[in-house]
């Protein structure tokens, strides 16, 4: 019987090379609170959830991929996708596209200030 997970995707780390600046730019993109957490071997910053259960990810300070070759990160828009891709080069990042239609919603590709791949996703009102 293949294995078919409630989720498959269950963690994301990206590699930023300033851990304050990366924490400043997606707190700002998305208007969320990201707060530095060095309870760990390593200082991490958590993106955020609901409750305890949710799964998201979080921030590193490490060496990130070449500009634009990494994986991309979808992350869900706070609200109108317009709004929050307006945000992007504000905080120091970059629109790659226009937005993108898809059957669940639509999506717009940027880049974080170090050149992680990441896109804001809207999804189809009920």
């Amino acid at each position: 019987m293949p294995y078919t997970p409630m989720n498959f995707a269950v963690w994301t780390e990206i590699p930023v090379a300033d851990l304050d600046k990366g924490i400043a730019f997606y707190s700002d993109v998305f208007g969320i609170e990201m707060k530095k957490d060095e309870t760990g071997p390593n200082p991490i910053a958590m993106f955020p959830t609901w409750d305890d259960t949710g799964v998201a990810g979080h921030l590193y300070a490490g060496k990130p991929a070449i500009d634009g070759s990494g994986p991309t990160i979808h992350f869900a828009s706070p609200g109108k996708l317009e709004d929050t891709v307006a945000r992007v080069a504000p905080a120091g990042g970059t629109v790659v596209s226009d937005a993108i239609e898809i059957p669940p919603g639509r999506f717009t590709y940027c880049k974080d200030p170090d050149g992680n791949s990441f896109s804001i996703f809207e999804a189809k009102a009920a």
